[in-house]
């Protein structure tokens, strides 16, 4: 900076950061100032277009291997609050931000984000335009990347980045799940958060969850929805799963490349049609793997808090909060089946053409019979949900527990409850009949599913009770 430019810094609030570079791997450099800890981290490199939820992100297990750039250009403005934390410690590789502030507002902040960055030791830089960083990477791909406040050389910044370790093929599930199962229950939810999330419901399902790197917030979901949840870890054996008699599996989130996941996905071939499963991006994913699909990099990923997404069962739009760099292949699944797909029988690359078909197609599965798809990407006409219609089992690409992100999705919990609930039935009827075949047994990815979204998302918060009382009241005071 200039000599001026250093005397008006020196007379504000905010001090002076030392100088820090970001490197990709295809030469492209940024540079800016330190906003963390010192130090040097690998990774590679993702945008993440949140207007906030900032916490939310870097503690996401979810982002383990990367580097962070947030889109939004003034990050750290409420502080940090530890009950917002998605994990004990971020798994993130660093953080790439326009301007970090250092005197947060906020009557919840516990501290500053850079405080907060330097006590987890994570390596962060300031100053840097992320607007033309995140053209970059939209033109050219997710790649590796350095950021260093050691070394300012950019030719060996270079050779660094090009001799570091990429994600594909790494299994970095395995190195954010749990190490032994741990409950989690209605005494687990955050007391500060009570001022404006409702009470949870009675727990009336017991839930098995594999942490594959679960956020705090999905877990928490879970248990606002009626459900008693034993996390365990990610490559925990099927057979150990099913001794625990649960009602149903949830299979979490989680980072990297899912091909290197097979410690789960091999465990949830052998779950499913055993017990409901439920399953959200990489375990979405997991599912897909079981069920023998294909699996693809995408360019540069989705990450972020308002994706439009299609519901192809419901005809309506939930803006989403994603982050994945994988995504299912669609047609791998199987063959179309003409007869539940409008009558088409070829495949479509740009799954948006089921959108302006208005159908929802459904193909034949060798494995488990029919799978029906049930969201698609509106930006890019990627597969974002998908439902077996033989056995009670669904799974989306998004993070329906909105933290941070719209509440959409929310209704999510309630289907998985749902279809808990409906095979409790099934298993009943079942079990006191004599001819199986005339019980009510039916998985058509359709009845559980059909949700009032905008009704479910109010029923979580606070506010939505208090609405609902007020128009109590105004229509008493019609009677």
């Amino acid at each position: 900076m200039s000599k001026k430019a250093d005397e008006l810094l020196a007379g504000t609030s905010k001090a002076a950061g030392a100088p820090a570079a970001l490197v990709l791997e295809d030469g492209a450099v940024f540079r800016g100032t330190s906003c963390g800890a010192a130090g040097e981290a690998f990774g590679e490199i993702c945008f993440n277009t949140s207007l906030e939820g900032y916490l939310e992100v870097i503690t996401d297990p979810s982002y383990a291997g990367q580097i962070v750039t947030m889109t939004y250009p003034q990050i750290g403005n409420y502080g940090v609050n530890s009950d917002d934390t998605q994990a004990a410690r971020p798994a993130l590789r660093g953080l790439v931000v326009r301007d970090m502030c250092a005197t947060p507002s906020n009557w919840r902040s516990e501290m500053s984000l850079g405080d907060y960055l330097r006590e987890q030791g994570v390596v962060a830089v300031e100053g840097v335009d992320t607007r033309a960083l995140v053209r970059h990477v939209r033109d050219h791909g997710a790649q590796r990347a350095v950021i260093s406040t050691a070394d300012m050389d950019e030719a060996s910044l270079l050779r660094k980045v090009r001799a570091s370790a990429s994600i594909v093929g790494a299994n970095l599930a395995a190195t954010v799940s749990c190490e032994a199962p741990y409950e989690v229950g209605a005494g687990d939810l955050p007391a500060s958060q009570a001022f404006a999330v409702a009470p949870p419901a009675e727990a009336r399902f017991r839930v098995v969850a594999y942490d594959c790197g679960a956020k705090r917030s999905i877990l928490q979901n879970l248990v606002r929805a009626g459900c008693a949840v034993t996390a365990v870890p990610w490559d925990t054996p099927a057979e150990e799963v099913l001794a625990m008699e649960p009602d149903g599996v949830f299979l979490s989130n989680g980072p990297g490349d899912p091909e290197a996941v097979e410690g789960t996905y091999t465990q949830v071939e052998k779950l499913l049609g055993q017990v409901p499963v439920f399953g959200i991006c990489l375990g979405h994913q997991m599912m897909a793997k079981a069920a023998g699909a294909e699996i693809e990099k995408l360019k540069f990923g989705h990450r972020g808090g308002n994706h439009p997404v299609m519901n192809l069962l419901t005809g309506r739009v939930e803006i989403t909060a994603q982050n994945h760099g994988f995504g299912l292949v669609f047609p791998s699944l199987g063959e179309l089946v003409p007869s539940l797909s409008g009558g088409f029988d070829a495949h479509e690359a740009d799954l948006r053409a089921w959108v302006e078909r208005g159908v929802a197609p459904v193909v034949d599965n060798p494995r488990f019979g029919r799978i029906r798809l049930t969201h698609v990407n509106l930006n890019d006409g990627t597969a974002e949900g998908v439902a077996f219609l033989d056995i009670p089992a669904f799974s989306v690409q998004y993070h329906p527990e909105a933290s941070p992100g719209p509440t959409d999705a929310h209704y999510l919990f309630t289907a998985f409850t749902r279809l808990m609930e409906g095979q409790s039935v099934i298993l009943s009827e079942r079990s006191e009949s004599k001819d199986p075949s005339k019980t009510s047994a039916s998985f058509t990815g359709e009845d559980y599913l059909d949700i009032d979204i905008a009704a479910d998302r109010l029923a979580g918060w606070t506010f939505g009770e208090q609405a609902a009382t007020v128009a109590g009241a105004k229509g008493g005071s019609h009677a």
